[in-house]
C-alpha cells in the first residue's frame, strides 16, 4: 500500500486533510474529517478503557497553556531541540537528523551529535529537497521546538503551550495526591493535544505541529512498590534492543515480557509491564503485529529524564515510526518541581512501625551571623543545614566550611563550629517523606490512527468486482453499521430501514444510512471507510411469514445471514464487543450473495 493511495482515500472519504487548504494550508495541521474523528476517538476511548479504567487510574484535563517557570523546572527551555539545518540559497529549513536518515543507512540520526551531522552532510553531499543547493559546511543548529505565548494584556506573563501533557499531571502533584489520599502506587491519565513547532512536518499525521497524546504517569515508591506482572508474563513480544541496534549482524529478539524482564533486557519491570499490556491493546484494535516492535532508546537519543525508554513502532509504507514511548522517569520530574515550585512534591510513607533514630541538627547563631556575613548569612545558615543532614564529620573541627552560591559566582565562608550550634538527637519518626518515581507510557493518537489505516488497508474482488476496503476493527471503526433500502420506490422498505436504523441509534451505535446509487456501489462506499456491517433491507424480509427479516453483511468476508430486526441491536452490539461473525452466522441462516444483488 502506497503511501499516496492511503492519503488520496483519507481525504476523499473524510479521514483527515491539510487544514486552512482556502488560504494555501499550514504546514503541521491536519483537520480530522467525519470518519476520522470519529475513527480517532474511538481510539481514544479504547485507550481510555484501557489504560485508565481497567488499571484503576484517574484522568484529569489540564489547560494546553502554561507559564515559562514550568519549563524552567522541567528543562524544556534547555533541552527541548532538534537540528535544523538551513540552506544558504532558498532560506528553506529541514531537519538535519531526517535528511541524514533518508540519504545513507543511518536510522537514528537524532542521537548523533550536531557536529557529526554536519560531517555526514558533506560526505553523503545532501542537498536543499527544496532548490537543490548543497548543504556542505552549513551549520547544524539547535531549534527549540516549544512554541511561546504571552499570558494576559500589557506586560504579560510568557508562556508555552504544552509539549507535551505530562507537565499538567505533575505540576498538580500536589493535590493528586491528596486524591490518592497519598497512597502509591497510583495512575493519572491525561488525553489531549500538544504543540511542537517542527522544523519540516512531513508524513501525514506522522510529525505535526498540533497532534493528540494519551499519557500515563505512573507514581510508585520505588523500593516497594512493583507492577502486576503475572497479568502479562506469557505476553510475546518482539524486541529491538540497544545492543542488537549497535551490534554488524544484530536483530530481533522474539520473546515474552517475563523473560525479557527476568533476563535484564528490559531493566524496568514497571516499563515490561505496560510494554506486555500494550502489546494487547495494539492488536485489540487492530495494530498487524507482524508489522509491529518495541525498540530501546540507544544512549544517545533518550530524552534527559529517562533512565530507559522504550519505542513502540509500527512499519508503515517500509518505514518504521514511533508510535508510543515508555520512560522510567525516575524522580526527576517531582523533584525538580519541587526545587522550583512553592508545594512539595513528595509523599509521606509510614513505617509499619515508630523509629528511633538520631538527627543532626544546627540551630547557628545568626546574632553572629549576620554582622559577619551580611546578606548571604540566610544562605550560609541554609548551607550549614544541609551539611548537618549529609555530613555531620563536617562539624568535628573548629570551623566549618560551606559555599554558598552556583558557578562563577560560588564562594566557600568558613563558620565557626560553636556558632553552627551542632548537636545530635534522638527522634521517634513514623514515617519519611519520600519523591515517587514514575513510569511513563505516552501514546500518539494521530499516529495510532494512520497505523490502523495503512495496516486495515486492503484490496480484493467481490463478486467479479476490485475493492478496497479497511479491515478496521468494530470498536475502533467510524460507524458500527450502514443500513440500506434495497429499493426507495417500496414504501415498507424504506419504512423498515429507518425504523431499524434509529432503533439502533438509540442503542448506542453509530449508523450510516444511504439509499442512493446500486446496492453493489453502497456495499463498497462502506467497504471503503470500514463500515464493519451492512443492514440491507429487501422485500423478502418483509413479505415473508413471520417477524420481519433483514440481511446482515460482514465487511471482510462478504458473508451474508439473514436475522430478524429484534434481534438486530442485540447482536450488532455484541458484535462491536468483540464477538466474531461466525458465531452470529452460526445461529442464523446464509444469504446466497449472488441473488442479494443480483439486478440491483
Amino acid at each position: 500500500m502506497a503511501a499516496d493511495a492511503l492519503a488520496e482515500l483519507a481525504k476523499r472519504r473524510g479521514f483527515f486533510f491539510g487544514s486552512n487548504g482556502a488560504y494555501g494550508g499550514t504546514a503541521g495541521f491536519y483537520t480530522f474529517g467525519p470518519q476520522g474523528a470519529a475513527l480517532k476517538r474511538n481510539v481514544e476511548d479504547a485507550w481510555r478503557d484501557r489504560f485508565t479504567i481497567r488499571e484503576g487510574n484517574r484522568e484529569i484535563e489540564a489547560p494546553t497553556v502554561m507559564p515559562e517557570p514550568v519549563f524552567e523546572a522541567s528543562g524544556h527551555l534547555e533541552g527541548f531541540d532538534d537540528m535544523l539545518v538551513e540552506c544558504p540559497e532558498c532560506g528553506e529549513s529541514h531537519r538535519a537528523d531526517h535528511l541524514v536518515e533518508d540519504a545513507t543507512e543511518i536510522e537514528d540520526a537524532e542521537a548523533l551529535p550536531g557536529e557529526e551531522v554536519e560531517d555526514l552532510i558533506a560526505e553523503a553531499e545532501i542537498a536543499c529537497p527544496a532548490c537543490g543547493t548543497p548543504l556542505a559546511g552549513e551549520p547544524v543548529e539547535a531549534f527549540n521546538l516549544m512554541f511561546a505565548t504571552d499570558i494576559g494584556p500589557g506586560d504579560a506573563q510568557p508562556g508555552y503551550l504544552r509539549p507535551e501533557t505530562a507537565q499538567g499531571i505533575f505540576v498538580e502533584f500536589p493535590r493528586l495526591k491528596e486524591y490518592a489520599r497519598g497512597n502509591l502506587p497510583f495512575g493519572i491519565t491525561q488525553i489531549g493535544p500538544a504543540y511542537r513547532n517542527e522544523i519540516s512536518p512531513r508524513g501525514g499525521l506522522l510529525r505535526l505541529r498540533e497532534f493528540t497524546q494519551a499519557e500515563l504517569e505512573q507514581f510508585i515508591d520505588p523500593e516497594e512498590d512493583e507492577p502486576p506482572l503475572d497479568r502479562v508474563r506469557d505476553v510475546e513480544v518482539r524486541l529491538y534492543p540497544a545492543t542488537e541496534q549497535e551490534a554488524d549482524d544484530g536483530d530481533y529478539l522474539d520473546t515474552t515480557v517475563g523473560e525479557a524482564v527476568d533476563e535484564g533486557v528490559i531493566g524496568s519491570p514497571w516499563v515490561g509491564y505496560y510494554l506486555g499490556v500494550a502489546q494487547e491493546w495494539y492488536e485489540r484494535v487492530g495494530v498487524d503485529l507482524d508489522r509491529f516492535r518495541f525498540r530501546q532508546h540507544l544512549a544517545g537519543e533518550r530524552a534527559h529524564y529517562a533512565a530507559d525508554c522504550w519505542d513502540a513502532e509500527s512499519e508503515v509504507d517500509g518505514d518504521w515510526i514511533e508510535i508510543a514511548g515508555f520512560a522510567y522517569r525516575g524522580d526527576y520530574d517531582l523533584s525538580k518541581h519541587d526545587e522550583h515550585g512553592d508545594d512539595a512534591f513528595t509523599v509521606f510513607k509510614r513505617y509499619d512501625e515508630p523509629k528511633t533514630v538520631e538527627r543532626a541538627t544546627v540551630d547557628p547563631d545568626m546574632s553572629v551571623l549576620g554582622p559577619e556575613f551580611g546578606g548571604d548569612a540566610a544562605a550560609v545558615a541554609d548551607a550549614l543545614e544541609t551539611l548537618a543532614e549529609r555530613d555531620p564529620d563536617a562539624f568535628d573541627g573548629e570551623t566549618v566550611a560551606v559555599t554558598v552560591g552556583e558557578g562563577d559566582g560560588a564562594e566557600t565562608h568558613e563558620v565557626d563550629a560553636g556558632v553552627a550550634n551542632f548537636s545530635v538527637e534522638e527522634v521517634t519518626e513514623s514515617g519519611e517523606h519520600i519523591t515517587p518515581h514514575v513510569v511513563e507510557p505516552s501514546f500518539g493518537v494521530g499516529r495510532t490512527v494512520q497505523t490502523l489505516l495503512a495496516h486495515a488497508y486492503s484490496e480484493d474482488e467481490v463478486d467479479g468486482e476490485e475493492r478496497t476496503y479497511l479491515s478496521l476493527e468494530p470498536e475502533v471503526a467510524p460507524q458500527d453499521a450502514a443500513v440500506f433500502p434495497l429499493v426507495t420506490n417500496d414504501d415498507r422498505l424504506t419504512a423498515l430501514a429507518d425504523e431499524a436504523a434509529a432503533d439502533l441509534r438509540a442503542a448506542g451505535l453509530a449508523v450510516a444510512y444511504d439509499d442512493s446509487g446500486s446496492i453493489g456501489r453502497r456495499y463498497r462506499r462502506q467497504d471503503e471507510v470500514g463500515t464493519p456491517f451492512c443492514v440491507t433491507v429487501d422485500r423478502d424480509g418483509v413479505e415473508a411469514d413471520g417477524p420481519d427479516t433483514v440481511t446482515l453483511r460482514e465487511r471482510d468476508s462478504a458473508a451474508q445471514v439473514r436475522i430478524p430486526v429484534a434481534e438486530l441491536a442485540d447482536e450488532l452490539t455484541a458484535l462491536r464487543g468483540g464477538e466474531p461473525f461466525a458465531s452470529v452466522a452460526d445461529r442464523y441462516d446464509a444469504v446466497d450473495t449472488d441473488v442479494d444483488t443480483a439486478g440491483n
